[in-house]
């Protein structure tokens, strides 16, 4: 690390991130000799104790931890806001522990019989070591929070054991790195931690290669009869429910892939007919994507490699029909290479036209893959899709980040509408909708109508990063009038409640008579005055989105991402 030192003495950040030469060199080191008098001196933090270690432990562990506090000390620029910890991880982002399966009381109303026997559990990062370095809100540790119906209401909240969450834990303190934070502190800062993991790495500490990095933060998904939590830096880990409502890890799992794969999406879809489920991958070499099938015996089939996406860019959601795979080509781009200049390597490519791209979902290679120009377009996620005009048409519901530079700092401000895409394979067009005025995420339909079309999203309103109500949008008020508000129905949580990601739960279960929009909301809910946090139940089809039930919890839920519930005869699968 001195040795870094001595190279870099003449390339020096600054604190709008540009660099400079020699000539503010001694302001930099000035900067070592404060460190060297300080609690940050790099020598007097191989003398401290280690966390969850004796003073006896092995020297390279301690040197490792040294140097990572010396990197946040002295060599990180000012954090932005949205990087720091003291802003990231206040509120109801302030992480919590782990409690067992506890009993919960129902405080409002009743519970409907559709949720009896079955569970409600949402991911979401939750950081099991606080950070002293730079911090996002993506890269917090993967944290399941349950609720079991059986028949009394039980909490139970886990991280997901990952192997990032096993080597920090084992070690006291955060030190996998992160694109979306660790590599934005300048120069200096950015080569140093590369180098530093690279020695992780090599020295056998930490082993990404074999047993990935990921989180496990993002996603649940039920595939194969198997419970998974996502992230798309790792592959799945598989989960298990026991009777008594705890939650175990079971591992990572690799779906009996002939050929190792080190990653794949977050947002697999499954064909609730079929039983398969269709996912991807993107990778920071040629072929940058590549999609690939997992049948209903849970078994990986053969990539689809596609060639024709030039550069390595962040696809967080593709859409499914009953035919088609539809792949958004957005801006936001990933260049590894910006690491080692002090930049953060995912960036917005502002010269790149936003496309789509259609392919069969049953397609060996890309040969009939289409190309569609959709400027503007740059969706966080896909709702839903389906066919019209026996295949000629593809029409899409999607979120779509109007600001796609923001995307990273703020959810709020990166003007996220929600958006119906009609994609004439055709004639190779495409028109978009917006369907609220709000600033809507996390949206959801019925779970029966998954590649079929569909009337009825449910979607969180969010103000910054926090989601204050839920509003039900109508799709067939665009048949009507394109008016740009297809809102039928909200519920507003009130001052200082928010909540997240709703989830649908049908009133009668594999009933196809039953009407698309008869059933309830499930979602977590979060009140700031008095510091608790509930489940909530809404019914559906009512005109306000009306709480009809809500248990209270034993912990505070904070903020996350994306959940689902699981039946009954989901449960006794698993």
């Amino acid at each position: 690390m001195m040795a870094t030192l001595v190279m870099y003495s003449s390339f020096i950040p600054t604190r709008n991130g540009s660099y400079t030469t020699s000539t503010t060199a001694s302001s930099f080191r000035n900067n070592i000799i404060t460190a060297k008098s300080s609690s940050t001196n790099i020598f007097q933090h191989l003398t401290k104790k280690l966390p969850n270690q004796t003073p006896k432990s092995p020297l390279m562990p301690r040197i490792f931890h040294a140097v990572d506090e010396f990197i946040c000390d002295v060599l990180d620029l000012p954090l932005p806001r949205f990087l720091d910890p003291k802003y990231t991880l206040s509120g109801n982002f302030t992480p919590v522990g782990e409690i067992p399966p506890t009993a919960c009381d129902v405080v409002e109303g009743s519970l409907p019989s559709c949720l009896h026997g079955g569970a409600y559990i949402r991911n979401g990062p939750n950081p099991h070591f606080t950070p002293k370095g730079p911090y996002h809100f993506f890269d917090g540790d993967g944290m399941l929070h349950m609720i079991k119906f059986s028949p009394k209401p039980t909490f139970c909240c886990r991280f997901v054991n990952t192997h990032k969450y096993a080597v920090e834990r084992e070690m006291g303190y955060p030190f996998v790195p992160s694109i979306f934070s660790c590599f934005n502190g300048g120069l200096f800062a950015s080569f140093s931690r590369f180098l530093l993991t690279a020695t992780r790495i090599i020295s056998g500490h930490f082993d990404p290669i074999n047993h990935g990095f990921g989180t496990a933060n993002t996603n649940l998904a039920l595939v194969s009869g198997h419970l998974f939590a996502l992230c798309e830096s790792d592959l799945p880990y598989a989960i298990s429910i026991t009777a008594d409502g705890d939650i175990t890890t079971l591992g990572r799992h690799h779906f009996g892939a002939s050929e190792p794969f080190p990653r794949m999406t977050a947002h697999p879809k499954v064909d609730r007919l079929t039983g398969e489920a269709f996912a991807y991958a993107y990778d920071v070499v040629p072929p940058f994507l590549k999609l690939f099938r997992i049948d209903s015996n849970g078994r990986k089939q053969k990539d689809v490699p596609i060639f024709s996406i030039k550069k390595l860019t962040v696809i967080h959601d593709i859409a499914v029909t009953e035919k088609y795979a539809v792949i958004p080509d957005m801006q936001m781009v990933v260049k590894p290479s910006l690491i080692l200049s002090g930049r953060s390597p995912v960036q917005i490519d502002e010269e790149k036209v936003a496309r789509v791209g259609v392919i069969p979902r049953y397609a060996e290679d890309e040969e009939e893959m289409v190309w569609i120009d959709a400027p503007g377009f740059n969706p966080l996620h896909c709702v839903n899709a389906w066919e019209e005009d026996g295949g000629d048409t593809v029409c899409m519901v999607a979120s779509n980040a109007l600001a796609v530079d923001q995307l990273l700092e703020n959810l709020g401000c990166s003007q996220l509408k929600m958006e119906k895409i009609v994609i004439n394979v055709k004639a190779k067009t495409v028109q978009r909708h917006s369907l609220s005025p709000e600033i809507l995420e996390f949206a959801v339909i019925n779970p029966a109508y998954a590649a079929k079309k569909n009337r009825y999203i449910y979607a969180a309103v969010i103000t910054e990063t926090r989601a204050v109500g839920v509003v039900k949008l109508d799709l067939s008020l665009l048949n009507k009038e394109d008016a740009g508000d297809c809102t039928v129905a909200s519920c507003w949580y009130g001052p200082d409640c928010h909540g997240g990601e709703p989830f649908f739960v049908a009133r009668e279960a594999n009933n196809p008579a039953a009407e698309e929009d008869d059933g309830y909301l499930v979602t977590y809910l979060h009140d700031d005055n008095c510091k608790e946090s509930k489940l909530v139940v809404m019914d559906a089809k009512s005109a306000t989105l009306d709480i009809i039930a809500a248990v209270k919890l034993p912990q505070r839920v904070p903020t996350g991402f994306h959940g689902l519930f699981l039946s009954q005869t989901d449960l006794t699968k698993i």
